[in-house]
């Protein structure tokens, strides 16, 4: 064998280690990645469940005296449930609903927050109307009114939340407070 051949022997041969290395290095990284989105998908979860249970919380927190506080606003509700779900396949109407107050004439549909955002206020106002669609479809001729309830609340959001004729729920102190909606309530 020729000096030529020896040296582009052996440059391939380099060349070669150094490719089947970098292979190695990237089937590495590509295991080390799964196990980081792993890693992610895993965090993002568990903070999700920690949403909840804040969520939780303020619905434990306020429940028990929601029927009290409300009777200030000469509402009475003698019956309260707590994640109240309404399954109806035969006309595709599917709600939940964290807080559900009533009595014979009235229902008050409460969503309850760790933090109130704008949109969590319209998919509320959605929920009232699919709730009002499933008790007209029923026979169910009750008033339906609304409520949000957040640990955090800001201006903007209670305002929009007012405006849109929902009785707003905050913390105060060691209890809470109820802010009565712009004008009239809305009924659904």
């Amino acid at each position: 064998m020729g000096a030529t051949q020896t040296a582009n022997s052996s440059s391939f041969e380099s060349v070669w280690a150094a490719l089947q290395e970098n292979a190695q290095g990237m089937k590495e990284l590509k295991e080390s990645q799964k196990e980081t989105d792993r890693i992610v998908k895993e965090n993002a979860k568990q903070i999700g469940k920690l949403g909840n249970r804040f969520g939780e919380m303020v619905e434990y927190m306020v429940v028990p005296n929601l029927r009290e506080k409300f009777r200030e606003f000469s509402l009475d509700f003698p019956q309260t449930n707590s994640g109240t779900v309404v399954s109806d396949y035969d006309n595709n109407i599917f709600l939940e609903i964290d807080v559900f107050l009533q009595n014979g004439d009235k229902a008050m549909l409460v969503e309850v927050k760790t933090k109130l955002i704008t949109e969590d206020v319209k998919e509320h106002v959605k929920r009232l109307e699919k709730m009002r669609t499933y008790a007209d479809l029923h026979g169910d001729k009750r008033t339906f009114l609304g409520a949000v309830a957040g640990v955090v609340v800001t201006p903007n959001v209670k305002k929009y939340a007012l405006g849109q004729g929902f009785y707003v729920i905050e913390p105060s102190g060691e209890t809470f407070y109820i802010t009565p909606p712009n004008g009239k309530p809305k009924e659904w």
